[in-house]
């Protein structure tokens, strides 16, 4: 299991990856979106803005997210950090129940490129 520091490179990582992207990957990320990651096993959420093509503003808190943000993950801190890393490939755990997805249509449509 990750622990909540990894949570947070992964994170940062992602918009680090957010931010060098170009073509539709940039376009995506380009949104102006309240975001929150749920880590289940930590019983922690991550909260931010996507904001600018990256994730900025972001905070750690205990427990379920307190708000209903614009863009909300779910999932396991392993899973997180694998997505991030490139060793789980997002469609397949979406589909398998182990990442949850939830936004507008028009933001899952854009957000799909992202992983």
């Amino acid at each position: 299991m990750a622990n909540s520091e990894e949570c947070r490179e992964a994170l940062e990582q992602l918009s680090r990856n957010m931010t060098q992207s170009t073509g539709d990957v940039h376009k995506a990320a380009a949104l102006d979106r309240s975001l929150s990651c749920r880590i289940t096993d930590l019983d922690l959420t991550f909260t931010g803005q996507l904001r600018d093509g990256r994730i900025q503003d972001v905070v750690a808190a205990p427990g379920p997210p307190t708000t209903k943000a614009e863009i909300r993950l779910t999932m396991s801190s392993d899973d997180l950090v694998a997505l991030v890393g490139g060793r789980l490939n997002f469609a397949s755990a979406w589909a398998g129940g182990r990442v949850k997805l939830e936004a507008g249509f028009r933001d899952l449509l854009r957000l799909r490129t992202l992983f």
